[in-house]
C-alpha cells in the first residue's frame, strides 16, 4: 500500500505556506537521493520572507543553508539544483547518514498550480505535480509516481492518512489525542458524552452517534483507517458491518480473543462474507495485551501505520 505520510495541514506544510504568503518565496525540493536519507525523494519545504521555513529536507543538517541560497535564487530568478553530502562541493557540511541529496530551488513557483495540489489535497483526491528542472515550469497530473526522469521531477501526492475512531472510555479518548498530536486528520466518534469532552478538550473533532450503526455521512477511502475501542461489544456489529462495507486499508476492534471470535459470529449471523470478515484485525496492537490506555495507543498506531507502510 503506497501511503503518504506528509499531512496536509493548512497554514502548516511548504504548500499551503507559499499559497498564504503575498511575498516572493523559494520551495526546495528533494530531487534526487543516494545512499540512506532522512525524508524521501520529493520532500518539500518552503523558504519565505525572512528565511522562515516551513517544513524539511533533512534532521536538521542543511535547512538553514537552503535558506541562504534561497535569497540568493530568488536574485537570480532560475531554479538552481544543490548537492549536499556525498559529492557535495560544500565540504563543511556534512549529512550523518552518509548519503547525498540534490535540493531543487524553485524561485516564485506557480500559486495556481499549487492552489491546484491544495484543493486536491483537501478534497482527499490524489494527483501529481510535474516540475521542468531547469525552467520551473509546473503542471499537475492526475497520475503519475515521484520519480526524476529526463530533467523533470514528478511528485505524487496522495490523500493523508486518516482515522474514524469508535469508542468509549479512556481507551478511545487517549488514541484518539494520540493519533491529533501526530497531526493526522480524525474524527472520534461516540455515544458517551464525557468521551466526547476529553477528546475535544485535546483538540479532536468528533460526532456523538446514538445509533449503533456505521453513520452514512462519513467519507472513506484507502487511505482510511477504522478503530474500534468499546468495551461493550454490543455496538461492534453494526458499526463493524459498515465498515467492512468500506475500502479503509485498516479495520479493528479493541478486545481479547474471546471478544474477537464472539463479534465474529455476530458479523457471520449478519451475512457478513467471510472474505470481509478476514479484513478486521483484532486483538489489535503490536503489544500483546496492553494493560493501560496509553500503550495501548501508541501499539495500535504503531500497526496502523505498519499496515499502511508501502
Amino acid at each position: 500500500m503506497n501511503i503518504s505520510f506528509d499531512r496536509a495541514m493548512s497554514g502548516a506544510d511548504p504548500i499551503h505556506a507559499i499559497i498564504n504568503t503575498s511575498s516572493d518565496s523559494v520551495l526546495a525540493i528533494i530531487a534526487g537521493v543516494e545512499g540512506p536519507s532522512y525524508r524521501p525523494l520529493g520532500a518539500m519545504m518552503a523558504v519565505l520572507p525572512d528565511q522562515t521555513r516551513v517544513g524539511t529536507l533533512s534532521s536538521g543538517c542543511i535547512e538553514a543553508d537552503i535558506a541562504l541560497h534561497a535569497e540568493t535564487v530568488l536574485k537570480d530568478g532560475s531554479p538552481r539544483l544543490i548537492r549536499y553530502g556525498m559529492g557535495s562541493p560544500f565540504l563543511d557540511i556534512e549529512l550523518p547518514c552518509g548519503g547525498g541529496l540534490d535540493i531543487l530551488l524553485v524561485p516564485r513557483p506557480d500559486k495556481s498550480v499549487l492552489q491546484t495540489i491544495a484543493l486536491r489535497q483537501a478534497a482527499r483526491d490524489g494527483c501529481s505535480l510535474k516540475i521542468d528542472i531547469a525552467s520551473g515550469a509546473m503542471s499537475v497530473l492526475e497520475t503519475g509516481k515521484t520519480e526524476r526522469v529526463d530533467g523533470t521531477l514528478t511528485v505524487r501526492f496522495d490523500p493523508a492518512l486518516q482515522f474514524f475512531v469508535f469508542g468509549k472510555g479512556p481507551e478511545a479518548g487517549t488514541f484518539a489525542a494520540l493519533v491529533n498530536s501526530a497531526g493526522y486528520p480524525l474524527r472520534l466518534l461516540s455515544p458517551d458524552v464525557e468521551t466526547l469532552q476529553a477528546a475535544e478538550s485535546a483538540g479532536c473533532p468528533t460526532q456523538h452517534i446514538t445509533s449503533k450503526q456505521f453513520p452514512k455521512d462519513l467519507r472513506t477511502d484507502g487511505h482510511t483507517a477504522i478503530v474500534l475501542f468499546f468495551h461493550d461489544h454490543d455496538w461492534e456489529p453494526r458499526i463493524l458491518q459498515g465498515a467492512l462495507r468500506t475500502n479503509a486499508f485498516y479495520i479493528g476492534a479493541q478486545g481479547s480473543q474471546r471478544a474477537r471470535d464472539a463479534r465474529v459470529e455476530a458479523l457471520e449471523e449478519m451475512g457478513t462474507s467471510a472474505s470481509d470478515i478476514n479484513r478486521l484485525r483484532g486483538p489489535v496492537g503490536l503489544i500483546p495485551s496492553a494493560r493501560d490506555a496509553g500503550t495501548l495507543a501508541v501499539s495500535v498506531l504503531a500497526e496502523v501505520l505498519a499496515t499502511a507502510m508501502p
